[in-house]
């Protein structure tokens, strides 16, 4: 198959919600070791995020019933609880995997641009946090350092080659800073990762293109919910951290149209 087939049937599944085939199709396009253009990197991000969130959403609602049959001393419930949350892990790890190795084999090595490595280099990150969320023992531990070591090398070419407001280097604060809360439990890296992040991107906020504004601006914004939700009383912040919540109010984001007219 040709490189536009692949690209215009990925774009055809999309629509028909059809993501396993848009990401077989964007795997063709993957594989040509180039650099993507921006859409079809967006093409590929979506189809594997479809892919994937299905099941992490099917993963947390049976891991929620497992807990309640536990509760309730339900023994023969929670064994067929148990393997089919199992056939579902099989599914998250097959698809982080795949994902994994198209990042490694084509999609890392071709990267040229800034913009290209700290997108795959996030992408990388993502997927190890996903097989961390249900992984145990060491392999929860070997993909947590792996994921660790994917947002590093992405922050360190964020930080010299995109500016504060761009929407790849806001969300790479974003998922990073999640990370930090959610796999290693460490709320402290984590707000001031997000916080940072937030402030270097206020500073700039005039300078943001009409392009990525709403982009930039939505995830400014879920930087901001996530301080809050992960703050939301003074009795449950570390002292350290208060100084850095005061600093600022929370964030209303002028529109465009409001700042035109004015």
């Amino acid at each position: 198959m040709g490189h536009e087939d692949a690209v215009y049937l990925a774009k055809l599944a999309e629509q028909a919600e059809r993501y396993e085939e848009m990401v077989e199709n964007m795997k063709i396009v993957a594989s040509e070791d180039r650099d993507l253009t921006v859409e079809e990197r967006n093409l590929l991000s979506v189809a594997y995020k479809n892919v994937i969130g299905a099941r992490r959403a099917s993963w947390r609602i049976v891991t929620s019933i497992e807990q309640k049959e536990e509760s309730k001393g339900n023994s023969s419930q929670v064994t067929l609880i148990k393997e089919y949350r199992q056939k579902i892990e099989n599914e998250l790890a097959k698809i982080c995997d795949d994902i994994l190795e198209v990042l490694d084999q084509h999609l890392i090595p071709s990267a040229k641009s800034g913009e290209s490595k700290v997108f795959y280099h996030k992408i990388k990150g993502d997927y190890h946090r996903y097989l961390a969320e249900f992984a145990i023992g060491d392999r929860r531990k070997d993909s947590a350092d792996k994921s660790l070591e994917a947002y590093k090398a992405a922050t360190e070419v964020a930080q010299t080659e995109l500016p504060p407001t761009h929407p790849i280097r806001l969300g790479l604060a974003l998922n990073f800073s999640v990370f930090y809360y959610e796999i290693l439990n460490a709320p402290d890296q984590a707000c001031h990762l997000a916080k940072q992040a937030f402030d270097d991107a206020i500073a700039e906020l005039d300078t943001l293109s009409e392009e990525s504004y709403k982009d930039s601006t939505l995830i400014m914004q879920l930087l901001r919910d996530n301080l809050t939700l992960w703050t939301s009383s003074e009795a449950e912040t570390p002292a350290r951290l208060m100084p850095l919540l005061r600093r600022r109010p929370l964030l209303r984001l002028p529109s465009r149209r409001r700042r035109a007219q004015g």
